[in-house]
């Protein structure tokens, strides 16, 4: 598999348009089913964490308060990412971040992300529920500390990237398994999956 970015964010609250901020980012960069590289940091977002933010991260407003500003840490990301595509779980919260603080710096914000959470939604329609947590203890993927927290996260859903990677491989026969194939897949009804991938030596459609 090609090297993508997988990205997690921890944050003040969950809408940038309403004035959260991030407080936290991790980015595991992986490729052929392993983390290759790390980055990770605590960021100053300017305003208070409430109480309950703190209660599910563990992050606290002392902890934040001498960490470099949101503008310097997401500099550094956007530097660590580059060009390449971005997974997150539930990539629609992490997103919308990471279009907000970039846009706040006029940095390119254009990533193609996808999404392990609507992956997983498509390809293990029976587990309990699609939680990152409840997904890693159901395929047996590893869990390397305290859920909530971006690096924690960020390798989990790296980990989870990996085995549907592996999974649609083994399931459909398919010998490129790209960034831009599971984002079709996590478009696509489950009743419909199987158009998402062309006969054996067929072309996969561009875009």
């Amino acid at each position: 598999m090609e090297r993508v970015a997988v990205l997690d964010f921890e944050t003040t609250g969950i809408s940038p348009g309403q004035g959260d901020r991030p407080t936290e980012v991790a980015i595991a960069l992986v490729e052929n089913g392993c983390i290759v590289d790390r980055f990770q940091s605590l960021m100053n977002p300017g305003r208070r964490i409430p109480a309950f933010v703190t209660q599910l991260t563990g992050i606290s407003n002392d902890m934040v308060a001498g960490a470099p500003a949101v503008a310097q840490v997401m500099r550094e990301a956007a530097r660590f990412v580059g060009r390449l595509p971005v997974v997150a779980h539930n990539a629609a919260f992490d997103r919308k971040f990471w279009v907000a603080e970039l846009q706040r710096l006029a940095l390119d914000a254009h990533a193609p992300f996808a999404c392990t959470m609507l992956l997983a939604r498509r390809l293990y329609p029976d587990c309990a529920n699609h939680k990152l947590g409840t997904l890693v203890d159901a395929l047996g993927l590893p869990q390397s500390g305290r859920a909530h927290r971006a690096m924690v996260d960020a390798e989990m859903a790296s980990h989870l990237w990996c085995r549907i990677g592996a999974d649609v491989a083994e399931r459909y026969r398919v010998g490129d398994v790209s960034h831009a194939l599971l984002a079709r897949v996590q478009a696509t009804p489950r009743a419909r999956l199987a158009q998402c991938f062309p006969p054996a030596g067929a072309a996969l459609p561009v875009g």
